[in-house]
Parts: structure tokens; C-alpha cells; sequence
């Protein structure tokens, strides 16, 4: 997504995401927390966790309503400072 079109997106919006990693025993609430903290009215079944066919690999998504640009920046630029943060789509 250019920068013009997401200037063009109109806030509140659905918005989802999914954030990978390499599967360890906390992988899954590590990213929760960091989500949470952003979106604090995060509802439970909007949490979805898979592991990769391999086994190696877990990701996590969610769908939550974006209230702003600067939320949705804040929660990339937190998630992508983490090593343990692989892809985040």
C-alpha cells in the first residue's frame, strides 16, 4: 500500500493482522501483550493461533477496529522491534 492510499483510508476501520514467528512456548501471549497494548478492547475470539505444517513456525492473527494511522504505526513499530517478531502482515 502506497503512502497516498493510506491516507486515503478512513478510520475507524476493520482491520487484521497476523504476526509470525518461530513457535515457542510463549510466542502466542509475548504477542498478545504487545497487541493489547494498543488495542485495549481486544476481544478474545477476535484471537486466532495456527501452527505451521512444519511445526516450526506460529502464527498468530487477529481483527480489531483501527481507531487511527498512528495506533496502526505504533503496533507495527512495536511488533517489528522484536527479533522473535519474524513477519507481521
Amino acid at each position: 500500500m502506497t503512502d497516498d492510499e493510506c491516507a486515503a483510508v478512513e478510520y475507524p476501520i476493520d482491520f487484521p493482522l497476523k504476526v509470525i514467528g518461530v513457535d515457542e512456548t510463549d510466542f502466542e501471549p509475548f504477542v498478545v501483550e504487545i497487541v493489547r497494548r494498543h488495542v485495549p478492547d481486544l476481544l478474545e475470539e477476535n484471537i486466532i493461533s495456527r501452527l505451521s505444517s512444519g511445526s516450526r513456525y506460529r502464527s498468530v492473527s487477529f481483527q480489531f477496529i483501527a481507531e487511527s494511522r498512528a495506533q496502526v504505526d505504533a503496533l507495527y513499530s512495536e511488533l517489528s522491534s522484536h527479533k522473535r517478531v519474524l513477519m507481521i502482515l
